[in-house]
């Protein structure tokens, strides 16, 4: 046997990376994450944080510090007329934050540090192999190549990934847009939202605050379609912005310019054998709705607890499947309702110029559907498939229940990186004890933790450690709902509780 260099190699120090390393690390996994830039960036291409990503951040305790950080849009507009209402999102985040990218990473980054994860910048993947024990991956660092031998490896390293490239995965697609221009100004004029977009046959235009006098511009010229490395100034950047909106409102002192293209691609396989791929490694869609670096978040937290569990050796058979099996659908649904956004707001024909009135018109009026693609699009309406015949709960997102004692919410009870369960006093009490107590040199010890919902009437819950429902029921017999946690344990967790002598009424 080759000894391990580190359980999980994380290729990519972006948003997905970070979180993936802090959570293996909270669980005890011995992590290390390789970066290609040798520094952190100031600049990035995302800036949107939807409230489902503030939901995972929250469960690991460092939502509000990235808030501080950014701008609170309530209302969300996707193109012309088409509002999306956030204030009632079923969240305790109704809103979408606008902070850059680089923000999310410095409190990711600074969560990891602090669990112990080394970050080694400069290092760029060159190769990888793996057998039926581990992967091999060679590392060049200052013109130096190491190879480092992990059990796992997780590619969360962009767009040009060369963990997918050395797997030789194909990243299926097409371009959906190129030459956007992307800039950091200072602004002489505020725009009416903090969040403004515009979209007509002149192109689109995007202009986001920051909060701290710096706006994202994000601009198209139709009639301007250059290459990628093609130079870009200020003033095409303006000119863009004004032939669209009407108004450059006096952009000045750009920090950063750029002009990159923006693709709808994903992998056909999120894992191949000990390696995984996340974020944009796996996935990149058209800019509207701000989807992407949400979408590899919501990936991370998918992946990091099974990762721990396999790792930590608890793992049930077949549980690393599950990441492609739930990521893989929703990636796709991603790209397909974003390809389908971007191509209304931008289409020249008449349908699609129709159908830019009818859109937003039907969102106005039928409450339902602006609440769905909120929804939608801020990704609390994400969930994963179940078994049939299992509770209607089984697989949805649960909100932010309030709990009994301390701590006072679910989210706060998740940041063990257990799964809870939600179960009032005297709920199939001998077997919650035998899983949520008892001695901790036991390898069962530690999986599980028992709350008690402050509100009486709510179904027990069995809550995944990434906040989405494992198992629950509504049955209060205490033999059947003994049976069934039983069984939801050993399903889930691994965990086979002792015989029961008794069962309390609940």
């Amino acid at each position: 046997m080759v000894p391990f260099d580190t359980d999980v190699l994380v290729v990519g120090a972006g948003p997905a990376g970070l979180l993936i390393a802090g959570d293996l690390a909270a669980r005890g996994v011995a992590c290390t994450v390789v970066e290609r830039d040798s520094r952190s960036s100031k600049l990035s291409r995302a800036f949107a944080v939807h409230a489902r990503s503030l939901e995972q951040l929250d469960a690991r305790g460092v939502a509000d510090e990235l808030i501080d950080t950014g701008v609170i849009v309530e209302t969300m507009r996707l193109f012309n007329g088409l509002d999306l209402d956030l204030s009632r999102l079923p969240s305790r985040f109704p809103f979408l934050l606008c902070t850059p990218q680089h923000n999310v990473e410095r409190v990711l980054g600074e969560r990891a540090t602090r669990l112990g994860v080394e970050i080694v910048r400069g290092a760029e993947a060159a190769g990888l192999r793996q057998d039926a024990d581990g992967v091999d991956v060679d590392v060049c660092v200052g013109g130096v190549t190491r190879t480092w031998r992990a059990r796992f490896v997780v590619g969360a390293d962009g767009a040009r990934s060369a963990v997918r490239d050395l797997l030789g995965v194909p990243f299926s697609g097409r371009c959906a847009v190129q030459s956007v221009m992307l800039a950091d100004v200072r602004l002489a004029e505020r725009p009416e939202r903090e969040l403004a977009l515009v979209a007509n046959e002149a192109g689109f235009s995007y202009v986001s605050s920051y909060g701290d006098g710096w706006y994202r511009i994000i601009a198209w010229d139709r009639r301007r379609q250059l290459p990628e490395t093609a130079r870009i100034n200020l003033q095409e950047v303006s000119d863009a912005t004004r032939r669209v909106m009407g108004s450059d409102f006096g952009m000045h002192d750009a920090r950063w310019l750029s002009r990159v293209r923006g693709d709808e691609r994903q992998v056909l396989r999120y894992r191949v054998g000990r390696v995984f791929l996340a974020g944009d490694a796996a996935h990149v869609h058209s800019p509207e709705g701000g989807q992407g670096m949400n979408a590899g978040l919501q990936d991370a937290a998918n992946l990091a607890w099974k990762l721990a569990a396999e790792a930590r050796g608890w793992a049930p058979d077949g549980l690393l499947d599950t990441y492609h099996a739930e990521r893989y659908p929703i990636g796709r649904k991603v790209m397909r309702i974003s390809s389908t956004l971007f191509t209304v707001a931008m289409g020249s024909n008449r349908r699609l110029r129709a159908a830019r009135t009818v859109v937003p018109a039907v969102a106005k009026r039928v409450r339902p559907f602006n609440r769905w693609l909120a929804e939608t699009v801020s990704g609390l309406g994400v969930s994963y498939p179940a078994l049939p015949g299992t509770h209607r709960l089984a697989g949805r997102r649960v909100p932010d229940i309030r709990l009994a004692g301390e701590p006072k919410r679910l989210y706060e009870a998740l940041r063990d990186g257990r799964f809870v369960l939600l179960a009032p006093e005297g709920a199939s009490d001998s077997t919650v004890a035998s899983v949520t107590a008892g001695d901790a040199a036991s390898p069962q010890h530690g999986r599980v933790l028992h709350a008690v919902p402050a509100s009486a009437g709510l179904p027990v819950l069995l809550i995944r450690p990434d906040g989405y429902i494992a198992w629950a029921t509504d049955d209060g017999n205490p033999a059947s709902l003994d049976a069934g946690l039983r069984t939801a344990l050993a399903a889930w967790c691994a965990l086979r509780p002792p015989a029961t002598v008794t069962a309390k009424p609940v």
